[in-house]
């Protein structure tokens, strides 16, 4: 495996829209910096949240979720941009504003951005797979005592790219990943075959 540099992933953008929206530069001006990094894209937050509050005592079940488990967040907006407030020692999802599409060779690793880690904001890392399209859905957790500010259409996370010497049997499109295209914030799913 190879860790792709920032020429590598502007070629594969332009060849195959393996991100789409695509910022070629690092977009940092009074921003939460993302576009493309030297080693990796750093994805951006869409003004959609999903909160996680115990206001229904209902248990968290990823084999049969119960949407009644989160409230829509709200989006407020200042001087300093868009964003939405998670509570303090809260967890929420969230979803890129990139769509990406793996290509059946690359796998891609997403990691926290510092500037939110630093704050105790985090987001666990979230594995890409080969042959995987889609929005990515962002698991936030704010670990402080205190409310944090989560901002839309800002830099949320770094995604590196690793490209492999062989192909691998089977890609995530081939065997039809329950999570493939999707769209919006994602919830937990079943496979549910017989």
């Amino acid at each position: 495996m190879t860790l792709k540099p920032d020429s590598w992933i502007e070629k594969m953008v332009l060849e195959h829209d393996m991100i789409e929206p695509f910022s070629r530069q690092l977009v940092q001006q009074n921003v939460i910096s993302y576009g493309l990094s030297s080693y990796g894209y750093d994805v951006s937050t869409a003004d959609e949240f999903k909160i996680f509050l115990n206001v229904n005592a209902v248990v968290i079940d990823p084999k049969n979720f119960d949407e009644r488990s989160f409230v829509e967040g709200k989006i407020h907006e200042d001087e300093r941009g868009r964003y939405c407030i998670i509570p303090p020692n809260s967890f929420a999802l969230a979803r890129s504003v990139e769509y990406i599409r793996m290509l059946p060779n690359v796998t891609g690793l997403m990691t926290t951005k510092s500037s939110y880690a630093r704050c105790g904001i985090v987001s666990p890392p979230t594995v890409l797979e080969a042959g995987w399209e889609g929005h990515i859905t962002i698991e936030i957790s704010n670990t402080n005592p205190l409310p944090a500010r989560i901002y839309a259409n800002e830099g949320i996370a770094q995604v590196l790219f690793f490209m492999s010497d062989e192909p691998c049997m089977v890609t995530y499109a081939d065997r039809k990943g329950k999570y493939q295209g999707q769209t919006g914030i994602t919830l937990p799913k079943m496979d549910m075959h017989v």
